[in-house]
């Protein structure tokens, strides 16, 4: 993957970008979570997870911090987490890094909705993103698919094959370039690859 060519600087505004749609498929490959809090809905604050295998989940780790699931892992840099979850009739998801200018599918679960949703797009750019839960060292990509709030945790599959590149956790109105602040993107999801996420995840699989 290239370097970070330039830097995040807003975060999470409004609560979706792009377009996304109602998806059959999204329901087979991720799972919504739910946490106590009340919402204008009645059902609490949504998440999405991945099943890894019969006994864990992949997510965001902000959605695993308020999720009634156990979390057996966290990140040290990055905004993922592994939870205890029991999966039944799943495939274990084949996993592989993506490149800039891939085609990809992102699949999740709506908070306005609570229905899972899908959406297709293209990688645009590696980004350095920096907040509570994601330090600037864990770059992720940005891209040109849609994404509603809710879908957070959910899964990133490269096109071209069907594997999953990534787990996504946020959205921005816009990418800065870092030497003139000029608006590279706008209205863009956010994932985090593989490659930066690889060698925990197995580990916090297999410990």
């Amino acid at each position: 993957m290239q370097r970070a060519i330039c830097l995040l600087t807003l975060l999470l505004c409004g609560c979706s970008v792009g377009k996304y749609e109602y998806s059959s498929e999204a329901e087979k490959r991720v799972d919504m979570t739910v946490t106590g809090i009340p919402t204008v809905l009645g059902v609490g604050t949504l998440g999405t997870t991945i099943p890894l295998t019969s006994e864990y989940s992949l997510t965001a780790a902000h959605v695993a911090k308020y999720s009634l699931y156990r979390v057996k892992a966290y990140h040290p840099e990055c905004d993922l987490a592994v939870v205890y979850h029991k999966n039944t009739d799943f495939h274990p998801p084949h996993f592989r890094n993506g490149h800039i200018g891939d085609k990809i599918n992102l699949y999740g679960y709506s908070f306005i909705s609570a229905m899972p949703v899908a959406s297709t797009g293209t990688n645009l750019v590696n980004t350095g993103l920096k907040n509570e839960w994601n330090k600037v060292s864990c770059v992720v990509v940005a891209s040109d698919a849609g994404v509603v709030k809710g879908m957070s945790g959910g899964a990133v599959y490269n096109a071209a094959d069907d594997s999953v590149a990534g787990v996504i956790v946020g959205y921005s109105d816009r990418i800065n370039d870092l030497k003139t602040g000029k608006a590279l993107y706008k209205d863009v999801s956010l994932y985090i690859p593989y490659a930066r996420f690889k060698d925990w995840l197995n580990q916090a699989v297999k410990s």
